[in-house]
């Protein structure tokens, strides 16, 4: 195996937690059309401004919504600060663009509050975009790309001005709210989209503005779209299946995944994952040594939908019988069986079987090195056997012959009624 390369994410809590909550809530959530609506649609400020005259989220219950995500079996949770639209959920001292001079709550604070108190990690999603912005340059996906004036209304902005700004907000945002454990930054995209120049790191000033992360909190998780090396990158909508490699080193990754392909709330898209999906997903995530982290995007009124609930429900079940596969566990140096993957956690070896076996499950290399198994969900023991290697007389009405070093586990006909059913095998000494 590489070796891992030595960051605070791969070596602190964040490989210990494997499972997080992205929180996506703005203006946006009103339009109930997907977070990129202002961009799709290029709708401009008057016509946006709609939105934030009447933003009023008298449902957005931060404690719930904390509650969900440690039910979940979710060790940490992400709030989007501010997104792409330049809208922000705190008190900002430099704008009056914000959820504080709207409607008179600070939902970062509340957010804060409500994470640590159910004991989980506290991270920002904060956009480097800012449609709002009079200073920030008109790009390929900002709203006004396709303004007849656009290069009129370029000419007077000065994305210096907007650097300072950006990076004041960061400040705020790193010191207002005490121990701060994840930055997740969004995003640079260094090539030129329809015809105009895209952002780089120069545009955000990267290196400064991670220096400053990181000396305002010391020991934070930073993600890799300043479009410099940060401690974990961000695989987005799609899962990786095998460890991620740099240079021959391990990195840490965190596969961004969606309920249904939007980030912020969109309420006609339909298209929601199976929970079955998804906990395959998180086994999937943690056996190749990455993490997992979904999203819900509250409505326009802050509420989490009852199908998203119902989602989060569903793995909270799971999770409540098989959190440590999950929780502090990695990758397996053994081969699984073609059923399903392997997560290890100290002398746990975990097999998760995403499709259920006729009553034999063969498992090369591990006869002489299980001492008990059993069904994680209910703790039922399940019967292990090393088969002779050589055919033996009547072998159709047992198992046919395995290579040496097979160890095999005779399971119940009917599979259990679990998301994932997980076989837990405990090792002996090497």
């Amino acid at each position: 195996m590489p070796q891992t390369r030595d960051t605070p994410a791969a070596t602190g809590w964040m490989r210990e937690a494997r499972f997080g909550l992205f929180v996506h809530f703005g203006v946006y959530s009103m339009a109930a059309r997907h977070e990129w609506v202002r961009s799709y649609e290029e709708i401009d400020d008057a016509a946006y401004q709609r939105y934030v005259d009447h933003f009023d989220p008298d449902l957005f219950d931060a404690a719930d919504i904390a509650r969900a995500a440690r039910a979940a079996g979710m060790r940490y949770a992400v709030l989007t600060t501010k997104h792409h639209d330049g809208f922000c959920l705190w008190d900002s001292a430099v704008t009056d663009y914000s959820s504080a001079r709207v409607c008179g709550r600070d939902l970062v604070a509340e957010f804060v509050t409500a994470v640590r108190a159910e004991g989980l990690k506290v991270g920002f999603y904060h956009s480097l975009l800012d449609w709002h912005h009079p200073d920030y340059v008109i790009d390929g996906v900002h709203p006004l790309r396709n303004a007849p004036d656009v290069a009129a209304l370029n000419s007077g902005r000065d994305m210096g001005r907007y650097r300072a700004y950006l990076h004041a907000q960061v400040k705020e945002l790193l010191t207002s709210y005490g121990q701060i454990d994840l930055m997740f930054y969004d995003f640079t995209f260094p090539w030129d989209r329809g015809g105009m120049p895209g952002k780089g790191p120069e545009d955000w000033d990267s290196a400064e503005l991670l220096a400053t992360t990181r000396a305002l909190q010391p020991g934070i998780v930073v993600n890799n779209r300043l479009g410099i090396p940060g401690d974990y990158v961000t695989p987005e909508q799609y899962q990786p299946d095998r460890p991620l490699v740099d240079d021959g080193v391990e990195i840490m990754w965190e596969a961004c995944q969606t309920l249904n392909g939007s980030w912020g709330y969109h309420r006609d898209n339909l298209e929601f994952k199976d929970p079955g999906d998804l906990a395959r997903m998180l086994v999937q995530s943690v056996s190749n040594n990455g993490n997992m982290i979904l999203n819900v995007g509250p409505d326009g009124r802050g509420n989490i939908e009852p199908r998203a609930r119902g989602v989060l429900n569903s793995l909270a079940d799971w999770m409540r019988l098989h959190a440590r596969a999950i929780h502090g566990a990695g990758p397996a140096p053994f081969t699984p069986p073609a059923h399903g993957v392997y997560t290890l956690r100290g002398d746990r070896l975990y097999l998760h079987l995403f499709s259920w076996p006729f009553r034999h499950v063969h498992l090369p290399g591990l006869a002489g090195r299980v001492e008990y198994a059993q069904l994680l969900g209910d703790g039922s023991e399940v019967g292990l056997d090393v088969l002779d290697s050589t055919p033996q007389p009547h072998a159709h009405l047992s198992p046919l012959p395995q290579p040496e070093g097979t160890l095999t586990l005779t399971l119940p006909v009917t599979r259990p009624d679990v998301l994932v059913p997980v076989v837990e095998l405990f090792l002996t000494e090497a």
